[in-house]
């Protein structure tokens, strides 16, 4: 009989993995040192707005092809909702002046040449140095485009923070590349924006535990591991502490957890040490019928403007900077610009709760790049998953899947 295999956490790399090899004839199990599933995509009861809201909004692209494979392998691809079309709604809150960005299917960016699609203020001429992006080498992005003008405040600087979390001067171009190459490059057909109205954990993470309890693949909670055990080339028992668990022969390990657990745990990895953080905010409020689904924020602390059927949420990315100010004081700043930029009428605050992730995602720069390990160590049965490793992505729901399917590909 083929030999165990025990997944070291629940957010979307482990599931994706537990989700990879369930059924293959592997004994499979999965252990979370937290009360829940999900990691960062997790969604729950939120007792301030009596609502069923994400932990962090995500935006997915019709790109993200590991993403939607999961969804479909769980039934749940039809719960991601977005346009026919690659459009984006934008709002300048310093001109008070909104915009839809176009783009059109094939790899031709004719709506470059359009100026009802394009990004107002800008020509065609001014979309070449975006280009630039997809030369190869490894140094700071602001090195390769230039971070000034319409077109940089208006499209990559909102597009690049919301990929990279991080400031794009400073950001790996390398990893904009990626994201560049696998989007905008390859046309509108990989670009629809899409987003799971029914929260997260509906699409991604309650369905992949119902589908790992059909197959007899049990989800510990709240059993952390606290050390590995190993003897030359190989990890022969997991600590949890109260127990633990030797390991056979044939038994091998997959350890997503996040970066700073895994370096605890695997001795002598390099992985990154510097994150940025994400700040969302969620209100109990209708928006006006026919607002956009998603609306770009241009000028204001809100970045992305999410519009559910029970609520509004906002997410501002690489947000260091906000994680000491007064919740009150946020949710007041963020609700008037949420009011200008969909037209509410409504001024009192709804409502409303505060979700700060200090480390969402690793810095995506150049150097902390460069310290993302692969999938496999020093020991022959371990192998490593999470968006923090060497995906060629950036810290993403997309790279966090794929990196799933690779550890449970080694194994």
């Amino acid at each position: 009989m083929a030999g165990a295999v025990h997944i070291i956490g629940a957010g979307l790399a482990g599931l994706a993995a537990a989700v990879r090899l369930a059924g293959t004839g592997r004994r499979v199990t999965v252990h979370e040192g937290s009360k829940q599933a999900g990691g960062r995509c997790r969604s729950y009861h939120d007792a301030a707005t009596g609502l069923y809201i994400d932990n962090g909004n995500h935006l997915l692209l019709s790109a993200n092809a590991a993403a939607l494979d999961y969804a479909a392998t769980l039934g749940t691809a039809d719960r991601l909702h977005g346009p026919a079309e690659a459009a984006f709604d934008f709002f300048d809150l310093r001109t008070r002046t909104g915009w839809r960005l176009q783009i059109n299917n094939g790899r031709i960016p004719w709506w470059i040449f359009d100026e009802q699609k394009r990004v107002p203020g800008t020509g065609w001429r001014d979309y070449v140095a975006l280009a630039k992006v997809l030369f190869p080498g490894e140094r700071p992005l602001g090195e390769v485009i230039p971070c000034k003008g319409a077109l940089y405040e208006r499209l990559i600087e909102p597009l690049m923070v919301a990929a990279l979390n991080t400031a794009p001067p400073v950001a790996s171009a390398a990893l904009a590349r990626t994201i560049v190459r696998e989007t905008l490059a390859k046309g509108g057909v990989h670009c629809r924006p899409l987003v799971a109205t029914g929260g997260l954990g509906s699409v991604f993470v309650e369905p992949a535990l119902d589908h790992l309890r059909a197959r007899d693949v049990p989800v510990s909670m709240t059993h952390e591991l606290r050390a590995l055990v190993t003897d030359s080339d190989r990890v022969t028992g997991l600590d949890f502490g109260d127990e633990t668990i030797a390991l056979g022969p044939d038994d091998s390990v997959i350890l997503a957890v996040p970066a700073w657990t895994a370096t605890a745990l695997v001795p002598g990895l390099t992985a990154p040490t510097e994150f940025r953080s994400i700040l969302n905010t969620h209100f109990r409020t209708v928006a006006p019928p026919g607002t956009p689904p998603l609306v770009g924020v241009i000028g204001g602390t809100a970045e992305w403007i999410f519009v559910f059927p029970d609520r509004v949420s906002v997410t501002t990315s690489n947000a260091d900077r906000f994680m000491k100010e007064p919740r009150e004081k946020l949710a007041q700043t963020i609700w008037d610009e949420v009011r200008r930029v969909i037209g509410i009428t409504e001024t009192e605050l709804p409502a409303w709760q505060i979700v700060r992730e200090r480390r969402a995602t690793f810095a995506a720069t150049p150097e902390q790049n460069a310290l993302r390990p692969g999938p496999t160590t020093a020991w022959k049965n371990l192998a490593l998953a999470g968006d923090w490793t060497d995906t060629g992505l950036p810290a993403t729901i997309e790279g966090a899947i794929r990196s799933g399917n690779t550890a449970a590909a080694l194994i």
